[in-house]
């Protein structure tokens, strides 16, 4: 990769990451910071809030029943959202109900989160391009840039890895090229994917999840999930985890206990330390005799990190349509969670799984830019590669009461909508959200509240800051892989990826600007023009004033192999 290349990535990067300081984020429940420990994990899962069950589904296929009571649930990113100047908001009382369904091919895995009834999130993962993120390797830097505070190192793939100074273990006050040297072999473990024209970013502070702790290597200390209140399991739980510690890891290294770990038995925390301490002595031996660049660790398949990271005691039922897959889960949780197990379900209908629940639809609609809300308003949503535009419209609902108490309304259905698009289609980078206006100082915040609640569902860590007077709220979504619109697509070649193409009356305007100079100017004699069908038909509606215009009789015909920009001009 060409240095100049590597420059311009990596200073977007470096922007990115030493730009000022926000909010405090909702963190992670691996990141959540332990009374009296270091927490700072970056690949556990989350959990969401605990739930009781709404209406059963339609569509249900025939042999794959689903079982499991009514257990509740949902998965959630664990930690409290904070904005500049308020405390945390209460964690939502509302239960959820929870499926998690799998539909296996040759080539993808398709995995839906169904809350209450809907399509809440949806996670793929493609044998062409499997998802690299918790994958630890044995890198080379390639590159110290200080300019920057990065380094780039090569792991084996076509674009080097991007690592910022933050990430860098002992760069504490020190600056990147003190710490770091070209040639150097590192650890490093991937957190972020490749996405656009950037490259991955990685970071040297690993860590090992597992289903009720998170193994910190570089650590020192034991950590508690904040969303463990009961002080008693807290305290039973860290110090057997600390006798856990010293007992296998000699007491390096730094362990977070998960929310998931409310109620394990001794014996699965013990179970689970020496599975995590095993799992670290075969990375280190791997560093030790491997040349890099080398793959050290690879993170578990989908199906298998939602079991561990998703699959709960709140979820009702984990139903797969593939064989393999299914055994490959009910082995997976026999061993880390086994009163799961029964719950873990083989779909066997004819109809395909996601068909018979009625998911395609909604994952058809994931590529519209215009969401409509309950009440006749809408939101539209428009992507780049590093920011999201979010904007909101009343359209046909004008309300029963005043012009502020409809616009109101429309704003906090937009903020639940807006929340559930963004887990949707997972969304991230800097997100802009431009409300409609509102002149109380109540209803602003009455919107903000409901934003903040319905975020609370989403697993990822989001910042964000308060509501301004024009309606705007600015925030950011953690982002690991591409959104889901950008798995899906690709760049459109009429437009190029601008979403808009030339007017009818522009290229109309534009041709005949080119005849005229072609024939500079003369009068007399045919031109023939050869176009998109379906501009031939624009053009034919305004030909005579074109004839006019060129001083000449003009013949069209369509083309389905030329692009709508383009054309092709025969003087006759």
């Amino acid at each position: 990769m060409r240095e100049e290349d590597l420059q311009e990535n990596g200073a977007k990067d470096a922007q990115e990451d030493a730009a000022a300081p926000m909010p405090e984020p909702r963190a992670e429940e691996a990141r959540e910071p332990a009374e009296g420990g270091r927490a700072e994990h970056k690949h556990a899962g989350q959990r969401q809030e605990r739930g009781h069950f709404g209406r059963r589904r339609r569509g249900r296929g025939g042999g794959g029943g689903h079982g499991g009571g009514a257990h509740g649930g949902g998965s959630h990113g664990g930690g409290e959202r904070r904005d500049s100047h308020q405390a945390a908001t209460p964690r939502p009382s509302k239960k959820v109900k929870r499926e998690i369904l799998a539909s296996v091919s040759v080539e993808e895995t398709r995995i839906a989160i169904v809350e209450d009834g809907r399509l809440a999130e949806l996670l793929w993962g493609r044998k062409r391009s499997e998802s690299i993120v918790g994958n630890i390797y044995k890198g080379e830097v390639e590159n110290v840039l200080p300019g920057i505070s990065s380094a780039f190192v090569n792991i084996g793939f076509d674009k080097n890895a991007y690592l910022y100074i933050s990430d860098v273990l002992g760069a504490r006050g020190n600056n990147i090229d003190s710490v770091l040297k070209k040639g150097q072999d590192i650890m490093i473990q991937v957190a972020k994917e490749s996405i656009g024209t950037k490259g991955m970013k990685v970071t040297m502070d690993v860590s090992l999840p597992g289903r009720f702790l998170v193994f910190s290597p570089m650590g020192s200390s034991v950590g508690v999930s904040k969303h463990i209140l009961d002080a008693a399991e807290r305290k039973r739980l860290s110090s057997a985890v600390e006798a856990l510690s010293a007992t296998y890891l000699g007491g390096k290294g730094g362990l977070v206990i998960r929310t998931e770990a409310e109620g394990a038995t001794d014996a699965d925390l013990d179970r689970e330390v020496k599975y995590l301490a095993g799992m670290w002595t075969a990375v280190q031996k791997k560093f030790e005799t491997l040349p890099a660049p080398a793959l050290l660790h690879k993170d578990l398949d989908l199906a298998l990190q939602v079991a561990r990271d998703i699959f709960s005691e709140e979820s009702e039922v984990y139903l797969l349509d593939d064989k393999e897959t299914f055994n490959s889960v009910s082995e997976f949780v026999s061993e880390i969670s086994p009163e799961l197990k029964e719950r873990v379900r083989l779909y066997e209908g004819k109809t395909p799984i996601f068909k018979a629940f009625n998911l395609e639809p909604e994952i058809e609609n994931l590529r519209q830019i215009k969401v409509a809300l309950p009440s006749g308003g809408s939101i539209v949503i428009q992507e780049a590669e590093s920011l999201c535009a979010i904007d909101v419209n009343t359209g046909r609902f004008t309300g029963s009461r005043s012009q502020e108490e409809t616009v109101t309304q429309t704003n906090v259905e937009a903020a639940h909508e807006i929340a559930h698009q963004l887990r949707l289609r997972n969304i991230g980078g800097i997100i802009v959200v431009d409300f409609i206006d509102m002149r109380k100082a109540s209803n602003r915040n009455r919107v903000m509240d409901s934003f903040a609640q319905a975020l609370k569902r989403d697993r990822a860590k989001i910042r964000i800051l308060p509501i301004t007077r024009l309606g705007l709220i600015e925030m950011t979504r953690e982002r690991k892989r591409e959104s889901t619109v950008s798995l899906l697509t690709a760049e459109c070649p009429q437009c190029k990826g601008a979403g808009r193409v030339l007017s009818g009356e522009t290229m109309r305007i534009r041709i005949q600007r080119e005849i005229f100079d072609l024939t500079r100017g003369r009068p007399g004699g045919q031109a023939r023009i050869m176009v998109h069908p379906a501009l031939a038909e624009t053009l034919r509606e305004d030909q005579a004033l074109l004839e006019k215009n060129v001083q000449r009789s003009v013949r069209i015909q369509g083309d389905a192999s030329i692009p709508w920009e383009d054309y092709r001009i025969i003087i006759e």
